[in-house]
């Protein structure tokens, strides 16, 4: 009579401790990438500097995301499989074949992979996200070594299968581009009241100086105060003195003929010294030629970018720009406080009146807005999100949506507010009532 072999021998053993081998196995593949993908590279890099070798390793190995991922993939694959194998084999030879046995070894095998390998190992990832990336990094690199060559060919499979539906892939694409990262940190950090509301506006308009143009924020032609070429001395002086700017362009016969730019440091200097040389220290010199002091115009075009043309004026060392269209005709002026602003906010000062702003709150909670404060700002200083794609300013903006130049007296309501037509000069608007609406006075 045959004996049967013993269920518990060491090979049911051995297959046991592989099983659970191969289960933290499979956890370690789960937390590596949950650890790659949702680390930090900013403070990865921070460490890498610090010395770590680690945090160097894995700002390598994520730059290839899709590699990394592959890898990763292939590997936490190929150790569930396996261990899935090995777990129904043990349960066939204590409980025998039948239905019952491979369902209990599923049931089993998912508890098992679901605790240990996947919600625990990424719960840490997730928690310790930048100290794990550092520590699996070593060993990750040299399984995405080893896996390279299949890696290789699904990568190439899974394109070629995509670009049959249409979907064109891009191998350098970057999984986190880092200004979407930053631009949505922000806007998280200051839902949650953790990032206030000064510090997202100023990180978030200088990462928008790229994209925006002077021509967004420039002071239009129409408010911009000139000088007389052909003017008295005394007339100009006068004027230079009771101006709020320091520079001043000239023109001579029209407007557009800008032939200068006087700083009203330069006009004092050379009125010092023609008085001097007069002899006449009681006198302005009447036959003083202003253009003596004045300074070559600096023309941009109004395609510039805001970041370009701050580059320019720290380089030209200068802070004052003409704007031209593809004419060459002028269309507004644009300084480098006028780019700061768009950063830090509105920047005043002890001749600035206050009014400088165009945005007046009323006790009703309703605001009257000159026509030409930019959506921007007017969205930045009340946390609204009216439309900045077709207009630039508000004026611009009721016009583009009403098609048409309103009268004074006319409301229009869009985008969630009221807009009643305060001021009007010839076809510009120069001032706007605007509320909620559910805030706007019947």
């Amino acid at each position: 009579m045959d004996t049967a072999a013993p269920v518990f021998d060491a090979a049911f053993w051995i297959t046991t401790l592989a099983v659970l081998g191969l289960l933290v196995m499979s956890g370690f593949f789960s937390g590596s990438e949950t650890a790659l993908t949702a680390a930090s590279r900013g403070k990865l890099k921070a460490k890498a500097d610090a010395g770590s070798r680690g945090a160097g390793e894995a700002l390598r190995i994520t730059e290839d995301n899709e590699r990394l991922i592959g890898s990763v993939l292939l590997g936490n694959n190929l150790v569930n499989i396996l261990a899935t194998s090995l777990t129904t084999a043990l349960f066939t030879r204590a409980f025998g074949d039948g239905g019952a046995t491979l369902a209990l070894a599923t049931l089993i095998m998912t508890f098992l992979v679901l605790i240990f390998a996947e919600v625990l190992p990424k719960t840490y990832a997730i928690t310790n996200a930048e100290v794990a990336a550092a520590a699996v990094a070593r060993p990750i690199s040299i399984i995405i070594r080893v896996f390279s060559p299949v890696v290789m060919a699904v990568r190439a499979l899974v394109r070629t299968v995509l670009k049959l539906f249409g979907v064109e892939t891009d191998p350098q694409n970057n999984v986190l581009a880092v200004r979407e990262e930053i631009s949505g940190a922000l806007a998280l950090g200051h839902s949650e009241g953790v990032v206030q509301k000064e510090d997202r506006d100023r990180l978030l308009g200088a990462l928008d100086l790229g994209d925006r143009t002077v021509e967004e924020i420039m002071k239009h032609r129409s408010e911009i105060e000139m000088i007389d070429a052909d003017a008295p001395s005394e007339e100009v002086l006068a004027q230079c003195l009771a101006s709020p700017h320091t520079r001043l362009p000239v023109f001579r016969e029209s407007h557009e003929n800008i032939i200068g730019v006087i700083h009203a440091k330069d006009l004092l200097r050379g009125l010092a010294k023609a008085r001097e040389e007069a002899g006449d220290g009681a006198v302005l010199p009447a036959a003083f030629d202003i253009l003596s002091v004045a300074r070559k115009a600096y023309f941009v075009p109004e395609t510039t970018t805001l970041d370009d043309q701050m580059r320019q004026f720290l380089k030209r060392h200068t802070h004052f720009a003409l704007v031209v269209d593809e004419y060459g005709v002028l269309q507004g002026l644009i300084t480098l406080e006028d780019i700061l602003e768009e950063i830090v906010g509105e920047i005043t000062d002890e001749f600035d009146t206050g009014e400088t702003q165009g945005i007046e709150r009323g006790p009703d909670g309703q605001y009257v807005v000159d026509g030409w404060v930019t959506i921007r700002d007017l969205n930045r200083a009340n946390e609204w999100q009216l439309p900045d794609t077709e207009a630039n300013t508000i004026a611009g903006l009721v016009i583009h949506e009403a098609q048409m130049i309103p009268v004074v007296g006319q409301v229009f309501n869009f985008h969630n507010f009221r807009f009643e037509i305060l001021g009007r000069e010839k076809n510009r608007i120069s001032q706007i009532r605007i509320a909620p609406v559910g805030s706007a006075a019947g």
